[in-house]
């Protein structure tokens, strides 16, 4: 398959957010087959107006400087209290040392940071994230 060309009728995303500073390091980890999940806040969806992550779905990843360098698929989502995400889920995250508590930290500190920007407040007792699981298709 010429996934320069497929490109083109996708949705491409960075992981962490655009201009996030984390960008790179995330892919790289999808990239080496450590991170295959990856989590977003379900009430900024509503609040930015977008839709939600749906199975199947093909979508190209970028570097922080707007390459395309990988194409994943969601092969699960899951919608849950942030405070029922598993040890299971933050280890496929791939994230730090991998343990539950470093992802518990790292996450409420990413989704504090955005809250101006989505016009919400962070509540790790009563939020949700949607969870994703993928797998890389193509690596460019």
């Amino acid at each position: 398959m010429n996934w320069e060309e497929k490109i083109k009728d996708l949705n491409g995303w960075h992981f962490g957010g655009k201009g996030s500073g984390i960008e790179d390091e995330l892919l790289d980890l999808v990239i080496k087959g450590i991170k295959t999940a990856t989590c977003s806040w379900y009430e900024g969806y509503e609040a930015e107006g977008e839709s939600l992550p749906v199975v199947g779905s093909v979508q190209y990843i970028m570097d922080s400087k707007d390459r395309p360098r990988c194409v994943i698929e969601l092969v699960s989502v899951e919608i849950k209290p942030f405070l029922e995400v598993d040890e299971d889920f933050a280890r496929a995250e791939g994230e730090g040392d991998l343990s539950y508590e470093h992802w518990k930290k790292a996450h409420i500190n990413f989704f504090k940071s955005y809250e101006d920007e989505i016009g919400l407040k962070w509540n790790s007792e009563t939020q949700h994230v949607v969870c994703e699981r993928f797998k890389v298709l193509h690596v460019f």
